[in-house]
């Protein structure tokens, strides 16, 4: 029986490189996360970033059903990529993490940096990041998996994402 060879490839420098530009590009992404009583999956978009080190990060109400999920399961998924004007959309690049959400405390000595870097890509949330029930969330990277267009799939570590 003839072997399958694996269709997707580990990252070169090429894939690390397109993953992180995908990353510093998205303002906003969808977030793939479980339902806490039911176990279901859920979906929502979200606004994206990257905080000074480069890991993802976002802001999160504690009115939005994600939350309460991410606070119960802190293992998500997160895609980010656009399709572009022109052409089959399945052809352009996106990137898939596999994520661990760890929500960040205001005593946290890291939070001034966050919201400060969160504010310089994202101003209009100026106007609610500060309200109670607003909260920082590292998106953690586990894992992803490249769609860099047409036969050309890659799975990066956490590692390959640093920038």
């Amino acid at each position: 029986m003839p072997s399958v060879r694996d269709p997707v490839a580990p990252a070169d420098a090429e894939a690390r490189a397109l993953a992180r530009a995908l990353m510093t590009e998205a303002r906003h992404a969808a977030l793939a996360w479980t339902d806490p009583a039911t176990g279901e999956p859920g979906i929502s978009r979200i606004a994206f970033g990257l905080g000074p080190d480069g890991a993802p990060l976002t802001l999160i109400s504690a009115l939005a059903p994600h939350s309460a999920a991410l606070r119960a399961h802190p293992a998500a998924a997160v895609m980010v990529g656009e399709p572009g004007e022109k052409g089959d959309p399945l052809t352009h690049p996106r990137l898939m993490l596999r994520v661990r959400a760890a929500f960040i405390d205001r005593a946290d000595p890291d939070h001034a940096a966050l919201r400060a870097r969160w504010l310089a890509d994202h101003p209009k949330s100026g106007l609610y990041i500060d309200f109670a029930d607003f909260a920082l969330v590292r998106l953690v990277p586990v894992s992803a998996l490249l769609n860099a267009g047409f036969a050309r799939a890659f799975r990066l570590t956490a590692e390959d994402l640093r920038g």
